[in-house]
């Protein structure tokens, strides 16, 4: 299992064990994490489930794909960290990954 902590935007801060393959979305709606909306279910259809990436976090995470940059047009306050959780697969290597969730959804 892989842990990701969410912070809300009120600092409330969620530990949640996340297996790998799953997104970063997935986890965040299975354990009731506030803030993720994720009303296209996953499909980059949107932009619900919008999160800023803990700048440690940046590199490993990755960028967005051409896809995902479109529809971040369409978030709430995007900065250079942002991502869609439903883009961001959990692995290995995201174990103990930071993310912060906007004041609102786009």
């Amino acid at each position: 299992m892989t842990k990701i902590t969410y912070i809300a935007f009120d600092g409330t801060q969620f530990d949640v064990d996340a297996e790998n393959g799953s997104t970063v979305m997935e986890n965040a709606i299975r354990n009731s994490v506030p803030g993720i909306e994720a009303e296209c279910g996953g499909a980059c259809a949107c932009a619900t489930c919008h999160v800023y990436v803990d700048e440690a976090w940046a590199e490993a995470v990755g960028g967005p794909e051409a896809m995902e940059e479109d529809m971040l047009d369409f978030a709430y306050d995007v900065q250079p960290t942002s991502r869609l959780s439903c883009q961001i697969r959990v692995r290995d290597e995201l174990d103990g990954l930071v993310v912060r969730i906007p004041e609102r959804q786009g």
